[in-house]
């Protein structure tokens, strides 16, 4: 009897120490204690895989289906970690992967997961080859029928199409004519709805201003001999000599007729003064008529382009001549080229997200220049103005773009041989022309959005 309850006894505290080992928390070799909906905190030791999933299946009340292929135990430590990336670190350690349809949970070796997917992509595949084929024709409304087959035909990496589908292309209405199983056509119809929309498209409004500021300046005279034997007497400008009558009096003879060297200023609005020099005989007089000009001008020459294109496409406007020159060739023989001189904008508008604009502008301002000579003769150089930039600007802001300044001075001079190069008196008999200019090329750019109206299919 006393060895009966000693047995009894050992027997009681073996079975007290498995279980406890199994279901006790402080002996256990899992604990979970769940603190929130979402997250968990977990300590195993040394404990089987099965397990662990099926701990995770309960907690989340899903159905879990194991493959034979997973054994082996594991041992890990985590606080508070959600249960889906605590089930991704037990699949990463033990090599093993998971999928889920519905609300069953398959786990299995990378390699058995592998070997489902594909057979179930050969019996999709034997499937497909069993439906009937179906053909559709779907029209194009703004996109490029074309640009839609490449992205969906055989060609494409992702291919739509199954290995019994056909695309074929109407250009003459911009449709497709799409051939497959219905379930093919389906997912192709998906896509080109989301594709085959209208773009944004952008007005471009340049205003192309040149300033330009002239000084010029002139000095001349005008000598003349007159008789004294008239009755009529002439002073100041000859421009302002209403009569016209010389100082002989004679009618229709002008006093201009009797200045005889010509070096005046050429501006008829020029400042003049005239007098007698010198008597030279009893009925002779040396005359002089001296004229000034000093004139300021600025002027604005505004050319105001207006062009749209639609989002990532290039847009250009030109206005202006060619000119012709000769060229010749290897042979001898020479042809006639044309060389354009004109004002052009090219822009390529990019549409960002938040609806502002990236512009690629260049801007052309050429203008026929000086003749200068060749081995072929005479051609017209060039005159160029450029502006080529990249800028980034919101919807219906105007930028500047500039500016060019272009600086030019010319100087002038006529004179009466041998006498104009006399020092000091040499004035007297040249005239001099002096002209200053200044340009500069500012361009206003002025991008808007153009949204197209929402349109039905």
């Amino acid at each position: 009897m006393k060895v009966f309850c000693i047995v009894l006894l050992s027997l009681i505290a073996i079975l007290k120490d498995a279980n406890a080992q199994i279901h006790s928390p402080s002996r256990s070799e899992v604990e979970s204690e769940v603190h929130s909906h979402s997250t968990l905190s977990v300590n195993f030791q040394d404990i089987p895989v099965r397990k662990v999933l099926q701990q995770i299946a309960d907690h989340n009340n899903f159905n879990l289906v194991v493959s034979d292929a997973v054994t082996g135990n594991l041992t890990l430590r985590l606080k508070d970690i959600p249960w889906p990336q605590l089930l991704d670190i037990i699949l990463h350690m033990e090599g093993l992967e998971k999928r889920m349809k519905g609300n069953v949970l398959l786990v299995a070796p990378a390699t058995e997961i592998a070997q489902l997917k594909q057979q179930q992509l050969e019996q999709v595949k034997v499937s497909s080859e069993r439906q009937p084929l179906t053909s559709e024709i779907i029209s194009i409304r703004f996109a490029k029928a074309a640009d839609i087959a490449e992205m969906l035909g055989a060609q494409a990496k992702t291919n739509m199409l199954s290995e019994r589908g056909s695309i074929a292309i109407d250009t003459r209405t911009n449709s497709l004519l799409i051939r497959d199983v219905a379930s093919h056509i389906q997912a192709m119809r998906s896509i080109i709805t989301a594709l085959d929309v209208p773009v944004k498209q952008v007005q471009i409004e340049a205003r192309i201003v040149s300033l330009n500021e002239g000084d010029l300046q002139e000095l001349g005279v005008r000598w003349g001999f007159s008789s004294t034997n008239g009755s009529h007497s002439v002073g100041g400008s000859i421009e302002s000599n209403v009569e016209k009558l010389n100082l002989y009096g004679d009618s229709g003879v002008s006093l201009d007729d009797f200045l005889n060297v010509n070096l005046a200023a050429t501006s008829t609005t020029a400042s003049t003064i005239a007098f007698q020099v010198a008597k030279l005989a009893s009925d002779t007089l040396l005359d002089l008529e001296l004229s000034a000009l000093q004139r300021e001008s600025r002027a604005e020459v505004i050319s105001s382009p207006r062009l749209m294109t639609t989002n990532k496409q290039p847009a250009y406007i030109e206005q202006g001549t060619e000119i012709p020159y000769l060229e010749a060739a290897s042979s001898g023989a020479t042809s006639v080229n044309f060389k354009k001189a004109v004002l052009s904008l090219k822009v390529t508008p990019q549409i960002t997200s938040d609806n502002r604009l990236i512009l690629d502008l260049n801007v052309t301002q050429d203008r026929p220049g000086q003749v200068v000579k060749t081995g072929t003769g005479e051609a017209v150089a060039i005159d160029t103005q450029r502006i080529g930039t990249q800028v980034l600007v919101n919807n219906g802001e105007t930028i500047v773009l500039g500016g060019i300044y272009q600086h030019s001075v010319s100087d002038t001079v006529d004179q009466v041989p041998i006498l104009g190069d006399i020092p000091l008196l040499g004035a007297l008999f040249r005239r001099t022309y002096q002209q200053m200019g200044k340009s500069e090329l500012l361009i206003f750019v002025t991008p808007k959005v153009v949204v197209p109206s929402s349109i039905n299919r």
